[in-house]
């Protein structure tokens, strides 16, 4: 809770939209960034469980990837309308609703008994991940005003979220180790009836508009397409890109994607209105998030392979090697909305994403005895400090000037973007890490070194999307001067 340390004892500004009291400020934050909490520590959390459960399930390479993109891919394809549905029809009913079935899904995939159930578990986890987080975002920006009191809840609700990835490799090693690779999921069944509670009790219910319809063509098209990209990309490292195999699901995946933005452009009530991105603040926030997703979602998937593939780390030494990564992203997400007051936020976004591409330029540097201080914790706490500061300026950049009846659909955009980004940026560099481990081993390397070169490349690719995101900050727009500076 030292998180809210700032925002304790603050009342929320806007008034309840039922005509009873408003909550008071901290207990809004704390239920919301409790469910932001959950949806992205699973986003990593099973990184460190994934040689347990391909003992126990007998799951192949492609497996454990799809145990990681069922979530990913679900979650990214359904945001916008996770979005859509909280402005829609309520943002607290919505919140309660994803939250039900995010909570539910977990005891699925605790208690799965095959590798099928197991992914279809993590797909309809994805889901109510897809409805709540948006929501999460949604309820902060309608419940404070545009300044720096939203700024100081963003920047929190920015550091919860990204504490939650990189907690997921410690949460994840600890219960691995101690209990076992299903407590990964099973861990979020008491915690999520703990924040239904706590959400009913706090949160009010507002909503953006009349209208009940919901673009659920949309909504296919869009998950459809994102999932046979993802699809198509990650079987080219075995069959080659000139084959059906890989070749069809990409043509596919291109073609749903072009329906999905010809139904949006002629729907009356789209899940994507194109004309958001007319806003320069919304489409440049995107754009970049696009380009950071790819390169920071896959840092703890393969920094989880590497150190337990190639260092035989334990899970749970493995998680405790993630604590100073999660130390790092939220101070990096705290320091953010203070420099904000003082500095371009477009200077601190580009200093961040800086900042983090040298983090992975470094840690592409792995040998096969690879020392924790200069393998593990110098590159990795230079990433996270990096990608916490770039985080927040994109986020409030994306949410400011868009009306109160928009904010969960722009919430959702925004979630999607970065979530898209990281789903299709895992699967190439999978692609293209697995393409040099066989390489590497069919030239007769040795098992670790076929892997470590793999890992290394793949951090090398991350780090050039990186680069390419923090360029594109130069599109943001210019900030409006701030008046009152953040305490």
């Amino acid at each position: 809770m030292v998180l809210m340390s700032d925002l304790l004892g603050q009342r929320e500004r806007t008034p309840r939209r039922t005509g009873r009291p408003a909550p008071p400020a901290w207990a809004v934050l704390v239920a919301v960034c409790a469910g932001q909490f959950l949806v992205v520590l699973d986003v990593s959390v099973v990184n460190v469980a994934l040689p347990s459960m391909r003992t126990d399930l007998a799951l192949s390479q492609a497996g454990q990837q799809w145990v990681v993109n069922a979530y990913a891919i679900t979650f990214a394809g359904l945001l916008m309308l996770g979005g859509r549905a909280a402005d829609l029809f309520g943002r607290k009913r919505v919140f309660l609703v994803g939250l039900g079935l995010f909570t539910a899904a977990s005891l699925a995939g605790g208690l799965a008994q095959s590798s099928g159930l197991l992914i279809a578990a993590r797909t309809l986890q994805g889901i109510g991940a897809a409805v709540l987080a948006p929501t999460t975002l949604a309820i902060l920006t309608t419940s404070f005003p545009e300044g720096p009191e939203r700024t100081r809840a963003i920047g929190t609700w920015t550091a919860v979220g990204a504490g939650g990835g990189a907690a997921g490799g410690l949460v994840g090693g600890l219960l691995t180790d101690y209990l076992s690779w299903r407590w990964v999921l099973l861990v979020n069944v008491p915690i999520g009836a703990l924040v239904i509670v706590g959400a009913a009790l706090w949160l009010t219910e507002s909503r953006g508009g009349t209208s009940r319809r919901l673009d659920i063509p949309g909504a296919v098209l869009v998950t459809g397409g994102v999932a046979a990209l993802a699809y198509g990309i990650a079987e080219s490292e075995s069959h080659g890109w000139t084959s059906a195999t890989a070749l069809l699901p990409v043509i596919g995946g291109a073609v749903l994607l072009g329906g999905f933005v010809a139904v949006e452009a002629r729907t009356a009530q789209p899940l994507m209105p194109l004309r958001l991105f007319r806003i320069r603040s919304v489409s440049a926030a995107n754009t970049v998030l696009l380009a950071v997703g790819a390169a920071t979602f896959a840092t703890w998937y393969f920094l989880s392979l590497y150190m337990q593939n190639v260092l035989h780390y334990s899970p749970v030494r493995a998680g405790l090697s993630f604590l100073p990564h999660t130390v790092s992203i939220i101070v990096g997400s705290k320091l953010a909305p203070r420099l904000m007051s003082y500095v371009d936020s477009r200077i601190i976004g580009a200093a961040g994403g800086l900042i983090s591409a040298a983090g992975l330029a470094w840690q592409s540097r792995l040998t096969v005895d690879g020392a924790f201080l200069t393998s593990i914790l110098g590159p990795g706490v230079l990433t996270m400090f990096g990608a916490g500061l770039m985080m927040t300026p994109i986020a409030a950049a994306a949410t400011s000037g868009v009306g109160m009846s928009e904010q969960g659909l722009v919430s959702g955009l925004l979630n999607t973007s970065r979530q898209l980004g990281g789903a299709l940026g895992l699967t190439i560099l999978a692609t293209a890490a697995a393409g040099r481990i066989s390489s590497r081993a069919h030239a007769g390397a040795s098992a670790t070194r076929a892997l470590t070169s793999g890992y290394s490349l793949a951090f090398l690719i991350g780090a050039a999307f990186l680069v390419v995101g923090t360029a594109l900050t130069a599109l943001l727009p210019k900030p409006t001067p701030k008046i009152v500076p953040v305490s």
